[in-house]
């Protein structure tokens, strides 16, 4: 089904792999008359080509991006244009489009979530941007639909922006990222690794998308094979696939943990934006003659069965048709897997329920977002479903088509209709069911969801409330089979269904009516709405050269999410405030947190006013008497605060407030074996916070103390090792690491966050 090479790959002629032996040399250079040296095949990828493009440093080891277009929602939105404003934002330098699709309704906190919404399209009018109202589109649909063009490359402050299948590099990152962009500075990474994914053959009938995503995620996920890389799609089963068909697969590439992603274009992408009235925006993108590749991962489509991801993690897959044949040994494995997952004894946690006449029972099927929200989805999902019935029991269906105009055509040629009579609801283009805010089923219930996540509580339980509930990822044919069987897990191979394709129709009048473009049209008097959720980032100190840091957390979990860091759902509507948004940081993994960490901050709080410091914390106080029996540490001169050790932070959200929380609470630093993302640490970096990795077990433990010693001089003088002291009766030295900073980075970190960095530039 999938393999993946040990090393790396050549490609001829975007059709003929050779892959990277002690042979290749002779192979290549007898199939092409000429020998062919790596460092220049490396070129001859479409991502090279592309990233040189937008790169402005001339170095194509050290890139500094700047990007063609940018992207956020209204999660993101508030708190980097807050960011950008304290940095002396003017104007937006290019097409900036703020979505509304994340907090659509007011379901906590009365008015704030339309609040931002204002403010939103206030900051479209003033600074000359894109405003998309609620329920118009989800954020990557409106971008594949109006802002995605060939060659181009497109920053979103949302993990999942991927435009590759159009022929768009585009990439998920925090909100100080495009910060940077909208201050006309550079996105800085050294030059990623490029991954091609061959695809051969053709899908089965009732395969999906979703299913081949899901199957190269659980090849690639657990052992980092394209982790912050680029992946290429290639090979002649590209051209075997829709337009909606790519997009479905591609969306999901972030879940692999790559950077980015850009497929290969061909007549079927033209097509698209043709039918979008955008036909200029069309390049046609290939490979050149022969071009290298740093790893292949090769796909037979054909091979492909329908897949399921059971809880909690996209990389937990299974076949459907393994999982009903040893139905009982595979959820003993998930619930062993939830053990590490949940870390909650309150929890007893089991599927085993699920399980009617040797069966799986479903309580809910969601079709939604970025990943299952398309035309050709829904639009399979009603043939199968055709002169059927979900039922009149637990189970229930919920259709959110990703913008009015996939929701429109949907109406146009019956397809609502039709959904609608097997019992099924419609709604309109709203992101909730991926993180927690909508349809969250019932304590202890199972969902199945064409969507892009199912991390533990993003479907909106809570665990330290004692709710629990689980979300299995799946295909919209798989889950509409499901549905035809009343709620019992059934893969859509098993139905006999003649799936129609029905051509699709832009209606560009909806966004013509409805969505704000303002882009070079900015009106800088226009005066800004604040609602009273909207609040200013707090001030932050610069650096200081020691630093003393209290554990808060100690979390020894494979992988830690962001969700787990900052939890999404009703947290949402608190993003445009940081201290009300703080109060739920590791709220769900580890509740004491906050008040272990507003504790110690009471000390940094008054060494900053000038107060007496041991008064503020008395613990601190033997903390210090401590370290001055083998240093001279002034503690007016320390910055004392809060860490966070854990495993591998970072995976999934791009959000910056699993960083910027911690940071509001006195956090300083976190600790890591490795960082799951690059988007992580790079949250951590733009708040001022130090991104130290440790390989070793630790030699301290939830609330010790920790001497990070000349830490200033250190980052200053890119030193590669930081000596730290864990605060014990006698001080216990241990070695940490930062890792690759650019300068850039290391001038953020001594100046405390990228808002002060700004600041001291425009003195």
């Amino acid at each position: 089904m999938i393999k993946l090479f040990d090393k790396g790959a050549f490609l001829i002629n975007g059709t003929e792999l050779v892959e990277e032996t002690n042979e290749a040399a002779s192979i290549l250079a007898s199939k092409l008359g000429t020998p062919v040296f790596k460092e220049e095949a490396k070129k001859n990828t479409m991502a090279y080509s592309i990233l040189e493009a937008h790169n402005t440093s001339g170095n194509m080891d050290s890139l500094k991006i700047k990007f063609d277009k940018l992207t956020s929602h209204d999660i993101t939105f508030v708190g980097i244009l807050q960011t950008a404003r304290a940095s002396g934002l003017e104007r937006f330098p290019v097409p900036y489009a703020l979505t509304n699709c994340h907090n659509s309704l007011c379901a906590v906190g009365g008015t704030i979530n339309e609040d931002d919404h204002v403010f939103g399209l206030d900051c479209a009018k003033k600074y000359g941007g894109i405003y998309v109202p609620p329920h118009q589109a989800v954020i990557h649909q409106f971008a594949r639909e109006m802002l995605a063009a060939g060659g181009k490359m497109i920053l979103g402050s949302d993990s999942h922006t991927r435009y590759g299948a159009l022929g768009t590099m585009a990439m998920g990152e925090g909100g100080p990222e495009i910060v940077k962009q909208l201050l006309e500075r550079t996105y800085d990474i050294n030059m990623p690794g490029v991954v091609g994914v061959y695809l051969t053959g053709k899908p089965q009938r009732g395969v999906g998308p979703q299913d081949v995503a899901l199957a190269i995620i659980g090849a690639v996920f657990a052992n980092g094979y394209v982790k912050n890389k680029v992946m290429e799609f290639v090979g002649d089963g590209v051209h075997n696939l829709s337009v909606d068909y790519r997009i479905g697969i591609d969306v999901m590439t972030t879940e692999t943990t790559c950077l980015s992603s850009i497929w290969t274009t061909d007549d079927l992408v033209k097509d698209f934006y043709e039918i979008h009235g955008r036909k200029d925006d069309y390049k046609q993108l290939e490979p050149g003659k022969v071009a290298y590749y740093d790893g292949m991962v090769y796909v037979d489509l054909s091979e492909i069965k329908p897949m399921i991801a059971m809880p909690f993690h996209p990389s937990n897959v299974y076949t459907i048709e393994e999982l009903n044949a040893n139905l009982y040994d595979i959820l003993d494995d998930v619930e062993k897997k939830a053990l590490v997952s949940l870390d909650n004894n309150k929890i007893n946690y089991t599927l085993k329920d699920k399980v009617r006449n040797g069966r799986l029972y479903i309580e809910q099927g969601v079709i939604a977002g970025c990943a299952g929200g398309g035309f050709e989805n829904i639009c399979d999902a009603a043939d199968i479903l055709k002169g059927k019935y979900i039922g009149n029991d637990e189970f229930s269906l919920s259709v959110y088509p990703a913008s009015q105009p996939i929701f429109m055509e949907l109406v146009k040629n019956g397809r609502v209709a039709s959904l609608m009579e097997t019992g099924a609801t419609i709604r309109t283009a709203f992101c909730g069911p991926c993180f927690g805010a909508g349809d969250v089923p019932a304590n202890n219930g199972l969902s199945i969801r064409h969507s892009t996540r199912n991390f533990p509580n993003r479907e909106g339980s809570k665990i330290t409330n004692g709710q629990i509930a689980s979300v299995a990822l799946m295909d919209a044919r798989s889950i509409a089979a499901t549905a035809a069987n009343k709620g019992f897990l059934t893969p859509a191979t098993d139905v006999d269904v003649d799936f129609s394709k029905p051509n699709y129709f832009f209606d560009s009048n909806i966004y013509k009516n409805r969505v704000y473009n303002g882009v070079g049209k900015a009106e800088p008097e226009h005066e800004i709405k604040f609602g009273p959720n909207i609040v200013d980032w707090p001030a932050m100190v610069s650096l200081t050269n020691d630093m003393v840091l209290k554990v808060t957390a100690e979390i020894h979990d494979p992988v830690t999410t962001t969700d787990e860091l900052i939890p999404s759902g009703e947290t949402s509507s608190y993003r445009s405030n940081p201290l009300g948004l703080a109060e739920f940081t590791l709220s769900r993994k580890d509740p004491e947190y906050v008040g272990r960490a507003k504790e110690i901050q009471k000390a940094e709080k008054a060494r900053i006013a000038g107060e007496d410091i041991f008064a503020a914390n008395d613990e601190v106080k033997a903390v210090f008497d401590k370290i001055n029996t083998k240093f001279t540490i002034n503690p007016k001169e320390t910055e004392i605060g809060s860490l966070i050790y854990a495993v591998k932070p970072g995976d999934g959200s791009a959000r910056e407030q699993a960083a910027s929380c911690q940071k509001v609470l006195g956090g300083l630093a976190n600790i890591a074996k490795e960082y799951a993302t690059k988007r992580y640490r790079s949250n951590l970096i733009n708040w001022g916070m130090l991104p130290f990795t440790f390989g070793e077990d630790i030699p301290f433990a939830l609330g010790d103390y920790i001497l990070i010693k000349d830490v200033k001089e250190a980052i200053a003088n890119k030193e590669p090792v930081i000596k730290a002291y864990v605060v014990k009766d006698e001080l216990v030295e241990f070695d940490l690491s930062v890792g690759d900073l650019t300068d850039d980075e290391r001038e953020i970190i001594l100046q405390g966050c990228l808002i002060n960095y700004y600041k001291s530039q425009n003195k």
